[in-house]
């Protein structure tokens, strides 16, 4: 679980608390159950009528991903590489076969079956970037909906806002009902911020993130693919593979035997 994402909400919800009390505030002033109703309310019914209902009803699954820990391992991705165009190298490219069933990644697998059956590289290229991009667009999909519901979220918390003016405004022959009114008025654009600023945005970054690493990952081992399919020294492969990899990253030792390559 990506505790990060649970802290970071729980956090600021609790920050949040602290300075409602620390203003002289009481906090049930804050609670309003119409001002929930536009913003929630308002917001899903925009997110739904945007998408289809298939989309809309796996939002909470793409919210969920975001509070998963899903770890991405470029460098052991880069070793496995190595290691298959050593096999490759040696033993040439149907050794290859024998060692798809200890692959634990189904996109390096299928990558390893076309590679061994002899198709055009070209054709693989097509094929696995195909993958990735259907895979870039369904992350996109779900973040587009988080995306929505951050920039929505104040949107309606200010028609919110506009209802109870003009409410307020409405009832201007009581005085002592102004101040009320006001304070009611203003708690949806409260909650409209709560919505974009606490929940929806933190969520969204945190998606693109994964989907960012996730992709480059999959273009590290489409392009190893490719590179053992040309017959490129494992060496040259290691090192083309490591400059996808941030600085750091690159300083992490390489587990390349240089014997191997001979």
């Amino acid at each position: 679980m990506e505790i990060s994402t649970i802290l970071g909400i729980v956090i600021a919800f609790v920050f949040l608390v602290i300075g409602m009390y620390w203003g002289g505030g009481d906090i049930s002033m804050f609670a309003d159950a119409s001002s929930v109703t536009i913003t929630i309310g308002g917001t899903l019914a925009s997110v739904f009528s945007s998408y289809s209902l298939s989309d809309f009803f796996g939002l909470p699954s793409v919210m969920a991903n975001s509070f998963k820990r899903v770890v991405f391992d470029p460098i052991g991705g880069i070793n496995t590489i190595v290691s298959l165009a050593n096999i490759a190298r040696k033993e040439g490219m149907l050794a290859l076969e024998e060692r798809v069933n200890d692959l634990e990644d189904d996109f390096l697998k299928k990558g390893i079956m076309l590679v061994v059956d002899g198709t055009d590289p070209e054709l693989v290229k097509n094929i696995m970037e195909a993958e990735i991009g259907s895979l870039e667009s369904r992350h996109n999909k779900g973040i587009s909906m988080v995306d929505q519901i951050g920039a929505l979220g104040p949107a309606y918390g200010m028609l919110g806002t506009l209802i109870g003016l003009i409410i307020m405004l409405g009832k201007m022959d009581d005085p002592s009902s102004l101040g009320s009114g006001m304070a009611a008025a203003l708690i949806t654009t409260f909650y409209g911020s709560i919505i974009a600023n606490t929940i929806a945005i933190p969520i969204s970054t945190k998606l693109k993130m994964a989907s960012g690493s996730e992709v480059m990952y999959k273009e590290i081992l489409l392009e190893g693919l490719l590179s053992i399919q040309a017959g490129e020294n494992p060496r040259i492969i290691e090192e083309k593979l490591y400059s996808f990899l941030p600085r750091t990253a690159k300083e992490a030792p390489k587990k390349t035997d240089e014997r191997e390559d001979r």
